[in-house]
């Protein structure tokens, strides 16, 4: 029998460093070690990764995908790491149905392997690599009202006993990330972390509030400073409406000297 699993959004760090323990992610560590101390052991996982972008919402269909390090400059061994997890081509194809079933184009990848949005945190979080695991892209263009709708469209997958997973990172101007963390820089980081942290735990919006507010993205705080690109950011978006736009739990850590999210909805 199926556990109804929890959704979750996860910022994951810059590149294979939470691999290396790396001092700026010993935060991150600890608040992964207590996520994972909290999760039940799904029947798959179904992970939306910032790194992959598709013409259309397309998913990993492959029995055993093979491994994309995409990121540059870092120790020759984070380029042999490894997480051998099944693929679920039988799952790819039931959520390729339900997106087209919502008028959602969906397409199947039989090649591709898992990028390091997906291996880090999953090497984190289930190191054992035992359970099943589909990626999903998002779709080019970016469109938040697109990515709000997808999930929607995933909202059964929970009751299922799959684990939903969006991979982003709460905050992502790299510039502003590996340079000086002047107080303007820092203040800039926590306003826009306190407008998703009331947008995404705060009870007191409706569904429909916290879903407008999302779409809507672009107005708040420092918005485009945060996120020159959304791509980082949109993987929440879908986690959110796939949890019926309830209220989550945040955990708070730093990475590299600024404020980073990850956000839980219970089962």
């Amino acid at each position: 029998m199926s556990v109804r699993q929890p959704i979750l959004f996860v910022s994951h760090g810059g590149g294979p460093l939470p691999l290396m323990e790396d001092p700026s992610h010993l935060e991150m560590l600890d608040t992964f070690a207590e996520i994972r101390e909290g999760l039940t052991h799904p029947s798959a996982i179904l992970l939306i990764s910032a790194h992959w972008e598709a013409p259309e919402f397309t998913l990993t269909a492959s029995a055993s995908p093979g491994m994309i390090y995409d990121y540059y400059g870092f120790p020759p061994q984070t380029y042999h790491y490894q997480y051998p997890a099944p693929g679920a081509p039988d799952l790819a194809m039931q959520i390729k149905g339900m997106l087209q079933a919502e008028n959602l184009s969906a397409h199947l990848n039989f090649h591709r392997g898992f990028d390091h949005g997906m291996f880090v945190p999953m090497m984190l979080l289930f190191p054992e690599a035992d359970i099943p695991v589909v990626q999903l892209s998002l779709k080019k263009g970016l469109d938040a009202q697109a990515h709000l709708k997808l999930g929607e469209a995933l909202r059964c997958l929970s009751e299922q006993g799959v684990l939903v997973i969006g991979s982003g990172y709460s905050f992502h101007n790299l510039s502003a990330m590996m340079g000086l963390k002047t107080s303007a820089v820092v203040e800039k980081c926590q306003s826009f972390h306190g407008w998703l942290d009331r947008v995404i735990t705060d009870e007191t919006l409706t569904s429909a509030q916290r879903v407008q507010q999302l779409a809507d993205w672009q107005n708040a705080p420092y918005a485009r400073f945060c996120h020159p690109r959304e791509e980082h950011l949109l993987p929440l978006h879908v986690c959110c409406t796939a949890a019926s736009a309830k209220a989550a739990s945040a955990l708070s850590f730093n990475v590299l000297g600024l404020p980073a999210r990850c956000y839980l909805w219970p089962c």
